[in-house]
């Protein structure tokens, strides 16, 4: 059973804020562990009447006839193939993607580089062709790499909007806030933690001094808390003994995120998300801040506030490996055929 929580998240902003009734949207790789339960939470958004699933497995018309007996109003759609890739964008609003394969024990997000950028640029291209105006989330990984390479495929057709390409990053917002309640005995649903940089180890930096509400924590607290939010994801991995990586968590995380573009999108104002975009907030060049989204994709930076010393040094720590990652996404996509 769904809790009452996410159920509060995803209505937030069924009051239409536009003369549209409802909006597209197209899960690619939805038949994945991560977007399977990902289109289950689509499914009962209200803000989404057409939801598309896109896959090249087999199995992907039966998890779409187990959604459409679900008593929401959304409908929903099948499609198998890269043949059939146009039509599940066609049209579409919002594309999420988590396709590709998981991490297993042993392995950083890095060692999925070469499989998962290739679905990715595979998935960007058909889209920049059929639905350019679409706002696209990548959740596939490394996510460093992929944004990066997916901007550089658009560019090539000459229909990249850096607006409207996001990295969600939102599973370590979810991390940060759920540990820090643990920590503190707070409701994690009060508790509000902006995460900047990257989505992988190092690059991955809470900004535990501009949580909501305040908290402190010793040195050492703060230290292994810190650690534990940037290598949550490899908890997930060893917990799983080489079954997966972390899908329900992500699938949460990727749902709110869709959640919020789709508000955006029909006129609700103040929708706010920390994503790994384009940016011109340090020397990176694709960096994760707290962002406004509205009708048309990101209206408004907001930065990274004032950081502490601690926020200072995980910071010139991140950099040097945030840019390596973009470097080879990005040279990635620029030699995509």
């Amino acid at each position: 059973m769904f809790s009452k929580v996410f159920k509060n998240i995803i209505n937030q902003g069924a009051r239409q804020y536009s003369s549209k009734k409802g909006l597209k949207v197209t899960v690619c790789g939805g038949s994945g562990g991560i977007g399977q339960p990902l289109s289950l939470l689509l499914k009962q958004s209200p803000l989404i009447t057409d939801l598309a699933i896109y896959d090249i497995a087999p199995v992907t018309p039966g998890v779409v006839a187990d959604l459409s007996h679900m008593d929401t109003n959304s409908n929903v759609t099948s499609h198998v193939g890269l043949d059939n890739l146009k039509d599940a964008v066609a049209d579409t609003d919002v594309v999420i993607i988590p396709a590709g394969i998981p991490r297993k024990p042993g392995m950083t997000r890095d060692d999925l580089f070469n499989t998962n950028i290739s679905i990715v640029c595979d998935i960007i291209k058909v889209i920049g062709q059929v639905s350019p105006h679409a706002l696209v989330g990548i959740i596939s990984n490394p996510v460093n790499s992929a944004v990066p390479a997916a901007a550089e495929i658009l560019k090539k057709l000459n229909v990249y909007d850096p607006k409207r390409l996001f990295g969600v990053t939102t599973l370590d917002i979810v991390r940060s806030n759920r540990f820090i309640a643990e920590l503190k005995g707070l409701n994690a649903t009060d508790v509000n933690v902006p995460v900047i940089g990257g989505h992988s180890g190092p690059t991955i930096i809470p900004l535990i001094s501009q949580c909501t509400p305040q908290v402190k924590f010793d040195h050492d607290v703060l230290v292994k808390l810190t650690k534990r939010i940037q290598e949550a994801g490899t908890e997930v991995v060893q917990a799983k003994a080489g079954a997966g990586s972390a899908t329900l968590s992500m699938a949460y995380a990727g749902a709110k995120f869709t959640t919020s573009m789709c508000r955006a999108i029909l006129g609700e104002p103040n929708v706010i998300e920390c994503s790994f975009v384009e940016s011109t907030v340090t020397d990176s060049p694709y960096f994760s801040t707290p962002v406004l989204i509205g009708k048309n994709g990101i209206e408004k930076n907001f930065g990274m506030g004032n950081l502490s010393d601690f926020e200072k040094d995980l910071l010139k720590a991140a950099l040097p490996e945030l840019a390596s990652n973009i470097k080879k996404g990005a040279d990635f996509g620029k030699n995509y055929k």
